[in-house]
């Protein structure tokens, strides 16, 4: 039951929040701004935050008849009949009030304005996978990936630690949201014949596979050059995270189905490590 529990958190893909707020962590260090306290708790929430938006797409996904046993990806707990619908939706709320509950210790850092944030962080969550228009159903789920896991987390780590906002962090942000949606799109091109099956309207779905595969290739090269001049005096982190996106790619070209799917986690690690070499070089220079 454990390792079913653990499978429905996919770890694999954990990485994609812990990148965003490595990334704000780093840019803090930078402008000597960094405290310990608020980035772990940014770091906690992130990761609790992105836990309950995967129950939620298992939970929602199951009760829309978009998931079923023996689906080509990983196992989903819920549709195989090993965890309850019921346990996986108390799961997905408890987890998503947990991260609430976390994210309010972060107004004495950052304001009472974040638990506006905080709602739309929650709402986001949810909405992914649920609601009146679901946005991984119509296209949109990369879109929601750039904000929720790139945009969102980089410029508020940076902002309870900082109290400001920077076009650099923005620009960053916007890239470790690119760098993210590619594992989402390694999902929606490896699913593309069961989503269009159960009419969950993916981009892969929508444009076919040749697009998905390009928009992988493009986003991580738009990636590199958003953060250029952040990267001008260390282009070996550049030059090393294009090289293995490079390969990462040609291994999407060249697989189908269920090869894909240590992709998943290659996409994640390779963002996160991303993340963690600049934080690596922010902390040398400072």
């Amino acid at each position: 039951m454990i390792k079913c529990w653990i499978e429905a958190m996919r770890l694999r893909t954990l990485p994609v929040s812990l990148a965003g707020v490595t990334m704000g962590v780093a840019y803090s260090v930078l402008g000597g701004s960094f405290k310990w306290l608020p980035a772990l708790l940014c770091a906690v929430f992130a990761v609790l935050a992105q836990i309950s938006s995967n129950f939620a797409n298992e939970y929602y996904d199951y009760r829309a008849g978009l998931d079923k046993a023996g689906r080509v990806g990983p196992r989903r707990g819920v549709a195989e009949g090993d965890i309850s619908p019921d346990a996986m939706r108390n799961a997905t709320f408890m987890t998503l009030g947990i991260a609430c509950m976390v994210g309010l210790s972060l107004i004495y850092w950052g304001g009472w304005w974040l638990l506006f944030a905080g709602i739309v962080i929650a709402a986001g969550a949810m909405s992914y996978s649920t609601g009146p228009y679901p946005l991984s159903r119509h296209g949109l789920g990369e879109v929601a990936v750039v904000v929720f896991f790139g945009i969102v987390p980089v410029n508020l780590t940076y902002y309870v630690q900082s109290g400001a906002f920077d076009l650099q962090v923005l620009l960053a942000s916007v890239s470790v949201g690119l760098m993210g949606a590619n594992l989402l799109i390694v999902n929606n091109y490896r699913d593309r014949e069961e989503d269009e099956s159960v009419g969950k309207r993916t981009l892969a779905v929508i444009y076919g596979e040749r697009f998905a595969s390009t928009l992988y290739l493009l986003n991580g090269l738009a990636a590199v050059a958003l953060m250029s001049e952040a990267l001008a005096h260390v282009q070996g982190i550049a030059i090393g995270y294009i090289v293995i996106h490079l390969v990462l790619w040609k291994f999407l070209e060249r697989h189908k189905g269920s090869a894909l799917n240590p992709l998943l986690g290659m996409t994640s690690m390779l963002m996160f490590l991303f993340s963690v070499a600049f934080l690596v070089y922010a902390c040398c220079i400072r």
